[in-house]
């Protein structure tokens, strides 16, 4: 029979009520993002839209770490992901919507009030198929696409009539009827079954991978030094790749592709 081990020599055993910190890292994140999104609010009440739309990215960039962050860490959680649900729909769904309510509706009465409760309603019906489409294909391969816009690129969308407001100077005012016309189109886009491309999906090669560093810099410093600038032109960039996605979804379901 072999020597047993001198108890001072064995690793300390971690009590089942001792958590590692570095495991709360994606939920502190996610909560990060939900004070970002409510600060955004409180801007946005008081009229200081540059601020709350800061804000907004900034619970973007935030939303992109937190899962990034629980998988590296392994310390993916059923509490995590009804968490990070609960920041998308307050980050996506009212946050944006209340910014463009006391943005260009206030003068319009209930008839904006509406298109903002539409709106917020097809962000949550978004993500409620989201996760339920997630849960029902652990075992499948990740699809090259999702299906309709997702909450993060909805809300961007959405801010795209005070992002041309602010890049263009001398802009005739956009009416408030078109605005909450935009708005529900968009809400119905993130509802929508039209096929989207996932960056998870997409692959670059190894020899453009410093140019796409060099891309992202410069990226970065067009959005510091032209924010408004930077933001349309992504929107409509974005709106353009839409057009494009349904052009091919309408000749699949023909069997033309």
């Amino acid at each position: 029979m072999g020597e047993l081990p001198d108890p001072d020599q064995l690793p300390p055993v971690r009590s089942r009520r001792e958590l590692p910190i570095v495991q709360l890292l994606p939920n502190l994140v996610t909560v990060g993002a939900i004070c970002a999104g409510l600060t955004a609010i409180r801007y946005a009440t008081s009229g200081n839209f540059n601020v709350a739309v800061q804000l907004l990215l900034l619970a973007a960039v935030l939303d992109g770490l937190d899962g990034s962050l629980a998988r590296l860490l392994k310390s993916a959680s059923a509490l995590g992901a009804e968490l990070d649900s609960l920041a998308d729909f307050l980050n996506f769904g009212i946050a944006p919507g209340l910014l463009m309510y006391f943005w260009a509706f206030q003068d319009m009465g209930n008839l904006g009030w509406i298109a903002v409760v539409i709106y917020a309603l097809c962000c949550v019906l978004r993500l409620a198929r989201f996760n339920v489409g997630t849960k029902a294909s652990d075992t499948e391969k990740p699809s090259r696409h999702f299906e309709g816009v997702p909450s993060p690129a909805g809300a961007l969308l959405v801010m795209l009539p005070l992002f041309l407001d602010r890049a263009v100077p001398g802009l005739p005012p956009i009416p408030d009827m078109v605005i909450a016309a935009y708005m529900l189109g968009v809400g119905l886009l993130m509802i929508s079954r039209l096929p989207t491309w996932s960056l998870k999906s997409l692959t670059i090669q190894r020899e453009n991978v410093r140019l796409l560093y060099v891309g992202f810099v410069c990226f970065l410093a067009a959005l510091i030094s032209f924010p408004w600038l930077t933001l349309m032109v992504m929107d409509l960039l974005y709106l353009l790749s839409l057009i494009w996605a349904w052009r091919q979804w309408r000749l699949q379901s023909r069997g033309q592709v």
